[in-house]
């Protein structure tokens, strides 16, 4: 049995200390009249006796909340997006981060063993480079790494836990970020001095352990902590998590200043795949763990600062950032039992400028820089009967990275009832690559020689609302790219060419509809998709690189809140999607499983998905929760010769308010004890499966204050 060890990793910033700025006198009636006479036209809008429309008014903008700041998108946008607000997070006491996320539509985060996780948003479930580089994970607006330097795993690192809210935003983000979201982002805000303060704690029948805290140190400052000890449910798969966060509020020489750090340490054992034909129907199997030896350690810090102000008609926002992260690991899903070490450290600065423009408009503009360097290194230990796995160091190599960015987002109200929102986005990329391997072709590795690449794309973004009394109507085009990831470039395979990998693009059409009705009662989000991906670079399950891969995805997602009355509402979301390869791949015989056509279904993209609650506050004291969560059929391999059946869990939770700032509460988990596997895939030929948590409770305590 392997120790785990206790490291903790933490990157130093220096955020503004200041005391605040002393308020101003409050103008008086003719300062405000004067004030509002130099920036309108006429300046009559000041007066209630003004019969001009307000739409024809040329106003300072208004002060916006740091969501709609820090977000992607407003509710009033067009395009797909969701908001898991705090109180479900603080309700859902999450574990694993694929238990609150799932709660989003089309949103499918596969659990592996312990904090490990694949992500899906209007995708297949994607691993390597693709699932790396295709979804954007940020912390207050800020991306919580460099672009070219992702991870399968990255939900490990923000500090979801305690969050005052998650946005996920499907399908391409807005002209406001780039590279990396392809197929979506997840962007999770810290909780701030003025949020409710609360300690959290609690323990689960599975031998799990954990506690949360989000308390105010000073008026201005908010300290976050989130600690974990899971013994694990399968054998030898026991995990310690840490995570750290601050933030700090004031106002500064007229600058609106939020800093934030922001820190993650992992250690844990890990549980590989079970093999064989259903093999997550074994209860004794799935509790047992094949490669007892395997590890994950890892650490990640961020810091940032956000300084806002008003400058001539509009709003200023910077935002220097700098993050770092390391990692070391076992390689046990390949079958050479790897053991691989990556680590990075970048930052830059993303600048943006909003203000109104005479009549209709509202320009928003900005320009984002990262500059990073990162290393990665793989060592195979022990000899593989096959000389395709050469024993010793496969790869051991540094790259520098550059990016910068320039964008522009327009919004020209039409009508009163007409929106317009336009953006471009473009971005450039460059890379420097060195290796400390020798250059060739080591058994099945291949190593680069020395040298650079760049790479650059366009993101054009154009939507139109229509509201109406009770509902909007929206349609959007939007196209997400990404440069490759650094492990797509350098980490090749014998049968890859260096330098033939091209930028992905993705190009997505939507409309939907949202709005409210039964007076009230009903609030409801439908959508429907059509997206086209070209040079889709993957990774197949025989470890071999795929470079110019074409995909179409399509569907339709619902989601709906009914309030049936003061105690007793019901809510969910439905997804059903149709995710196929559009491009022919022959093999040889002995990977038949890899062969891919025209037409077949993506492997690990279900076609439907689907999650309810039904909330009844019994009494005034009491809450009681039901929840179910489904995962469709799908196929386990591209050749679609293989299905895993889907399932359907189903959970409760109880809640007492057992004094006012107290609170006693239960999760149940997996009620019918449901067989079931979090993921299913075929690997190297085999069948092999993550299988699902039992039944099991967690008993809480949270205390309000």
């Amino acid at each position: 049995m392997r120790t785990v060890n206790w490291r903790f990793g933490l990157a130093a910033i220096l955020a503004v200390i200041a005391p605040p700025a002393l308020a101003q006198d409050a103008p008086s009636a003719e300062d405000e009249l004067a004030g509002c006479e130099a920036v309108t036209n006429p300046p009559c809008a000041c007066s209630n006796s003004c019969e001009a429309p307000a739409e024809e008014i040329s106003v300072l903008p208004r002060r916006l909340s740091p969501v709609e700041v820090w977000g992607d998108r407003r509710p009033t946008d067009p395009g797909s997006q969701s908001a898991l607000s705090g109180a479900l997070v603080a309700e859902t006491a999450a574990d694993h981060p694929a238990e609150i996320l799932n709660q989003a539509p089309g949103v499918n985060v596969q659990m592996n063993s312990g904090q490990e996780h694949l992500i899906a948003i209007r995708s297949p479930v994607l691993t390597g480079g693709a699932g790396q580089g295709s979804f954007l994970v940020l912390e207050n607006g800020v991306p919580a790494r460099s672009p070219a330097f992702g991870n399968v795993n990255s939900l490990i690192e923000p500090h979801f836990e305690v969050a005052s809210e998650i946005e996920v935003v499907r399908g391409p983000g807005s002209a406001k970020y780039g590279s990396n979201a392809v197929h979506g982002l997840i962007n999770v805000f810290l909780p701030l001095p003025s949020d409710e303060q609360f300690v959290r704690g609690s323990y689960s029948t599975l031998d799990r352990w954990r506690g949360d805290a989000s308390v105010n140190l000073t008026d201005n400052t908010r300290l976050n902590l989130s600690l974990l000890d899971d013994k694990g449910w399968r054998d030898e798969t026991g995990a310690l998590q840490q995570k750290l966060s601050l933030t700090d509020t004031r106002e500064l020489a007229g600058w609106d200043v939020t800093a934030w750090l922001s820190a993650s340490n992992l250690n844990q054992e890990t549980a590989s795949f079970i093999q064989g034909p259903r093999a997550y129907e074994d209860r004794d199997l799935a509790e047992t763990n094949p490669n007892p030896e395997a590890f994950r350690d890892a650490w990640s810090a961020r810091g940032a600062i956000r300084l806002q102000r008003m400058l001539g008609p509009g709003r200023l926002t910077l935002a220097p950032n700098l993050h770092s992260q390391g990692m070391v690991f076992s390689q046990h899903f390949l079958p050479y039992g790897g053991i691989e070490k990556n680590a990075h450290t970048g930052g830059g600065l993303m600048a943006r400028y909003d203000f109104d423009a005479s009549g209709p408009f509202i320009w928003r503009f900005g320009a984002d820089t990262d500059f990073a360097t990162g290393y990665l290194k793989e060592v195979q230990p022990i000899p593989h009967p096959s000389p395709a796995f050469p024993q010793g160091v496969h790869y051991n190599y540094s790259v520098d990275t550059q990016v910068a960015a320039l964008w522009g987002e327009l919004e020209y109200q039409l009508s009163p009832t007409f929106l317009l929102v336009a953006g471009l986005r473009g971005e450039m990329h460059d890379y420097t690559y060195d290796t400390r391997a020798p250059a060739g072709i080591n058994g099945r590795f291949n190593v680069p020689a020395d040298r650079t690449d760049d790479f650059a794309f366009t993101a054009p973004k154009l939507g139109l609302v229509w509201d109406r009394e009770w509902y909007s109507l929206y349609a959007n085009y939007a196209r997400g790219g990404r440069a490759p990831q650094v492990s797509d470039l350098y980490r090749l395979q014998f049968r890859q060419v260096a330098g033939e990998i091209e930028a992905e693009t993705l190009d997505s059409v939507e409309i939907g509809v949202r709005g409210d009705g039964l007076f009230g009662h009903l609030d409801f989000d439908i959508a429907a998709y059509w997206m086209e991906k070209e040079n889709f670079f993957f990774r197949d399950s025989d470890g071999l690189n795929v470079v110019d891969g074409s995909t179409r995805h399509k569907g339709i997602e619902a989601a709906a809140t009914l309030r049936i009355d003061d105690r007793l509402s019901l809510g969910g979301n439905v997804a059903w999607s149709d995710q196929t390869y559009t491009f022919d791949r022959l093999v040889i015989a002995s990977q038949q499983n890899e062969r891919i056509a025209a037409g077949n279904a993506i492997d690990t993209a279900p076609e439907w998905l689907a999650d309810a609650r039904l909330d009844w506050q019994a009494f005034d004291a009491l809450k009681l929760s039901l929840t179910v969560e489904h995962v469709g059929e799908y196929f386990m391999d591209p050749a679609n010769t293989v299905t895993y059946p889907g399932h359907t869990v189903l959970g409760a939770r109880a809640a007492w308010d057992w004094q006012d700032d107290l609170q006693l509460w239960i999760n149940l988990r997996n009620l019918t004890d449901e067989a079931y596997a979090d993921r299913a895939d075929v690997g190297f030929g085999n069948e092999r499966y993550f299988p699902g948590e039992p039944l099991n409770a967690t008993f809480g305590l949270t205390r309000k204050f």
